[in-house]
């Protein structure tokens, strides 16, 4: 890593960790100085200027405990297999979370995190954790189709209705996002470990963040900014899905809800959206078809060797070479030679920082 992001890195931590600096003071510090090495550079004069930093806000910036904070943290991340910091303002954080008025000043990601343009080809699949069987199967169906065509899913690994939608993304061999309210190393429920493993897990949270209730409103939204649309399955009126759905709307995103029974209470969430406006969703052609997106067809799987197969099978999403032995149960050496037998038969791509993908 260079040396000057490693530095800008350990400067967001430390407005991260200073008292009194939440996501939306800190990003309106970097805006008015530009980044965060010259927001811990600035005088006390020169942060007062800033509109919404009073004394005793700007006192506490860069205090010695939240330099000695950032400094652990950065220890911590590089020491945490698979896991990366993301900063504003640096190489791979998401354009599309500019649409936030309050955007994480960093995010801890595991596994590879894709490039996610302004209006990004995603689309958030949210609903209750206490899913009815037929929201659950319709979840899966229309998760798998819009992972089909080459849309990537995002949720908040949630039982119910998000479970389903990733699970569903992944067999439809597509790149899913799932979004903590806890460190990317605690994993909430405990069920979805292994899930957990197959998944882009990303949060705004420190190694370590135990899940709480207050912080899923606030994932929420980062759910909503990185989709181009949010869908809601199914909720009450005050679930969060509905929060999900404001968030959405916030960011200039389009809002899917899913009809359902009449008078059922997980209904009256979705039926709230689309009195107001929502646009209804039946199918994942509803959703292809709002925002012109062609449905990719997807391939049956070649006749391949044992090895080649095994790696292939083992490509889900943008994966490291590593990654790749490891799912696919082969030596580091065999795994490459089977990549390299693929690549020649144009079955794979190879992409920037020895990361691979299916052609």
């Amino acid at each position: 890593m260079p040396h000057t992001i490693q530095n800008e890195l350990q400067a967001l931590l430390t407005l991260r960790f200073s008292n009194g600096l939440g996501n939306l003071r800190i990003y309106t510090l970097l805006r008015h100085f530009g980044n965060a090495q010259a927001v811990l550079a600035a005088t006390l004069p020169q942060l007062r200027e800033v509109e919404g930093i009073e004394l005793k806000t700007a006192s506490s910036v860069g205090g010695a405990a939240a330099v000695a904070a950032a400094v652990q943290e950065l220890e911590r991340v590089r020491l945490s297999t698979g896991v990366k910091l993301v900063g504003w303002g640096l190489p791979g954080y998401p354009e599309a979370l500019r649409a936030l008025h309050d955007p994480p000043p960093l995010l801890w990601v595991k596994g590879e995190l894709p490039m996610l343009e302004v209006v990004p080809r995603t689309i958030g699949i949210v609903g209750t954790r206490k899913a009815s069987p037929q929201g659950i199967a319709f979840t899966r169906q229309l998760a798998k189709e819009l992972a089909q065509a080459g849309i990537m899913v995002v949720s908040g690994m949630a039982r119910g209705i998000d479970t389903a939608a990733h699970q569903a993304c992944l067999e439809g061999e597509a790149v899913t996002l799932g979004i903590l309210g806890s460190g990317v190393d605690v994993i909430y429920p405990a069920e979805n470990a292994a899930l957990s493993r197959k998944v882009v897990l990303i949060t705004e949270h420190p190694l370590g963040t135990r899940p709480a209730a207050y912080n899923f409103p606030a994932r929420n939204r980062i759910i909503a900014a990185l989709s181009a649309g949010s869908l809601i399955v199914e909720g009450g009126v005050d679930s969060g899905a509905m929060i999900t759905a404001t968030n959405a709307l916030e960011c200039g995103r389009t809002v899917f809800a899913v009809p359902g029974r009449p008078l059922e209470p997980l209904s009256a969430g979705p039926h709230k959206l689309l009195r107001e406006g929502a646009v209804l969703c039946e199918s994942a052609a509803d959703i292809l078809s709002e925002f012109g997106w062609d449905k990719r067809v997807a391939k049956a799987m070649p006749e391949l060797p044992f090895e080649q197969a095994a790696v292939y099978r083992a490509l889900e999403g943008v994966v490291l070479l590593d990654d790749l032995a490891h799912k696919s149960g082969l030596s580091v050496s065999e795994a490459q030679t089977a990549l390299m037998m693929l690549h020649f038969q144009g079955l794979i791509q190879e992409l920037p920082g020895g990361r691979y993908a299916r052609a």
